[in-house]
């Protein structure tokens, strides 16, 4: 197969309509819009309008509400850790925080702080500075002969 020999199947493109040609062409004058009014001409701003009518958008209740108190963590797993780990891309000698797992890459986006879980296994000894641990993290970190320490959350105060 060579470059020049690829093309598209027959029919799978159309070519553009020029509209507004001369009457002959079948779409000039009106240019297939009809005829007068506001949707005949451009930036037409009626995409939620029915005619009077209440809109759906406004007929349909209001549900759920936002919690500004909620903290969203990133979850991070033991075996994903000991991954890094292994890579090299985590010193061991250093605590685990949120800066040092954004550079090993483990983690992209700093929200409100890294809460570890249990799922797989570690073997290294390390020492974590989170925000949260399951019970099972905790666990097993303390197995491998490591440390957790809890860092205090810090809320934002409402915006009233």
């Amino acid at each position: 197969m060579k470059l020049n020999g690829i093309s598209d199947n027959p029919g799978s493109s159309k070519n553009r309509m020029r509209v507004g040609r001369g009457i002959g062409s079948g779409k000039g004058k009106t240019g297939g819009r009809g005829v007068k009014g506001q949707k005949a001409r451009t930036g037409v701003a009626i995409k939620g309008f029915e005619g009077g009518q209440m809109p759906l958008h406004r007929r349909l209740p209001k549900r759920g509400f936002w919690n500004p108190f909620s903290v969203d963590y990133n979850e991070v797993n033991l075996g994903r850790i000991q991954q890094a780990v292994e890579a090299g891309k985590l010193d061991v000698t250093a605590p685990v925080t949120l800066e040092s797992l954004i550079a090993a890459g483990v983690v992209t986006k700093a929200r409100d702080g890294i809460k570890i879980l249990g799922q797989g296994e570690l073997t290294a000894k390390l020492t974590f500075e989170v925000a949260a641990a399951s019970k099972s993290a905790v666990a097993a970190i303390e197995k491998a002969g490591g440390a957790v320490k809890l860092l205090a959350v810090v809320e934002a105060a409402p915006s009233a």
